[in-house]
């Protein structure tokens, strides 16, 4: 692609010279982002700015922008994605390939080795109190991401609308995730014609440039190459194991989510916690909130939840190898098909970022999408805070309404008080995730002891 013209220098300041980095250079770099990405999608796109921007001087702040933009637009952990694209950007295909491997595995080996921590120390008070202590920091991470996504998106009364009406769909309805998502967007395509002002948008017209001579194709090659290598593993799962294994059923769950994931890991968690809690029995409410609380304490993208619950599924159903075996390969089952689909959108929508980018029609279905992920992580609250809180809830029909209501003289005091010490430390105290779970988990070991006294 060609590049932008740079940005003209302040009066008598001198713009620093592009650099241009050899593969084994940014590889390196590369590999250091993987392990040190902690902190969820914005803290690792800051950090890739300040990389690749600020320090390196290997991209331009405006190509940077167009590639965030994009990534934005896309299924999938944005910043994995970002960093695939700046890899490409850099050195082609093999670059892209490097970058959004290195974002992801550091991760990934972290959070296998803690999911073997988690089936090995059962019952064993330190770990028991650790998770204790999770679940409660999980909820105050949670309403953090659901406030930062409202303040983000719901500039307008029709978006709040909307994110009411996609908590009410699947709090009180029980309304598939992907039915809510497919309902925003096309709403928002519709609206962004109709009234972009409700969208906090201007009326805009659509561009209709045709794809610059040869470009096309490229791109047509290019995502029926990384399709392939995206659904290779499932098929030969297929192959030698047969259609009906675990690491074929896998593969196919977590490559559906992968085209849905709009709005990042807390959206995408409120379908898969239903879908692999009560449709295949994978893995717990609780064990889900587990999964989400060492996701936020390892390096590369919070979707790593995906690896964890794909883990215990292996565990639990082993044949015809050992738990540890199945487990392990169902955890990278569940990576790959979760990450590949980032190259297929990185590798053939490269040439059309700007167009792609610009179009009204996308940007109001993204409006509204957004929108409605802010209901769908409200909805994630409600489980995971009468989950932890509560022993028992109960859920009440009217008609189609279905409501949990959770039964009082179950609530757990301890974790109430851990939850709300935690919202303490991330909102009064400004603390990160991460001292804020160490925190909290620290405290759970305490609780667990003492009510082991008792």
């Amino acid at each position: 692609m060609s590049r932008p013209a740079a940005t003209p220098a302040a009066a008598g300041a001198v713009t620093p010279p592009l650099i241009k980095p050899s593969l084994r250079e940014a590889t390196a770099v590369w590999f250091k982002i993987g392990c040190l990405s902690f902190g969820g999608a914005a803290a690792q796109v800051a950090m890739l700015h300040r990389v690749v921007v600020d320090e390196k001087r290997w991209v331009e702040e405006r190509r940077f922008l167009d590639a965030l933009n994009y990534c934005t637009l896309l299924p999938g952990p944005e910043a994995q994605q970002l960093a695939t694209y700046l890899g490409f950007i850099l050195h082609g295909v093999r670059g892209g390939v490097i970058a959004g491997l290195l974002f992801v595995i550091p991760g990934a080996l972290v959070m296998l080795a803690l999911s073997f921590l988690y089936v090995l120390g059962r019952g064993l008070g330190v770990v028991e109190g650790i998770f204790f202590g999770i679940k409660a920091a999980v909820i105050a991470i949670v309403i953090e991401a659901l406030l930062k996504i409202g303040k983000r998106a719901l500039k307008t009364p029709f978006l709040l609308g909307a994110a009411a009406i996609s908590f009410a769909a699947l709090a009180l309805l029980d309304v598939g995730f992907p039915v809510v998502i497919l309902a925003a967007a096309v709403v928002g395509a519709l609206f962004c014609a109709l009234k972009p002002d409700w969208l906090g948008r201007r009326a805009e017209t659509l561009a209709s440039a045709a794809a610059p001579p040869g470009q096309t194709a490229a791109a047509f090659r290019a995502a029926l190459v990384w399709t392939v290598i995206w659904w290779a593993p499932v098929g030969l799962a297929a192959a030698t194991l047969g259609p009906a294994h675990l690491l074929v059923d896998v593969g196919l769950f977590f490559s559906k989510l992968a085209l849905i994931t709009f709005g990042g890991a807390y959206a995408v968690l409120a379908y898969l916690a239903d879908a692999a809690v009560h449709d295949k029995g994978w893995v717990s409410a609780a064990e889900m909130i587990d999964g989400l609380g060492l996701a936020e304490t390892t390096p590369g993208p919070t979707i790593l939840v995906n690896q964890f619950a794909a883990f215990l599924a292996g565990w639990r159903q082993p044949q015809p190898f050992s738990p540890a075996i199945t487990a392990s390969l169902s955890a990278v089952m569940a990576v790959w098909v979760t990450f590949a689909p980032s190259f297929v959108w990185i590798f053939a929508g490269s040439p059309f970022v700007e167009r792609v980018r610009s179009n009204p029609w996308i940007a109001g279905a993204l409006s509204v999408i957004t929108a409605a992920v802010a209901g769908v992580i409200a909805s994630l609250v409600l489980k995971f805070a009468l989950g932890v809180l509560f022993g028992q809830v109960q859920v009440l029909h009217w008609g189609p309404l279905q409501a949990p209501v959770p039964v009082i003289a179950t609530l757990n005091w301890p974790a109430l008080l851990l939850a709300i010490g935690a919202a303490l430390l991330l909102f009064r105290l400004h603390r990160g995730v991460i001292e804020t779970v160490l925190w909290l988990g620290t405290a759970g070991i305490v609780v667990t002891f003492l009510k082991a006294l008792v």
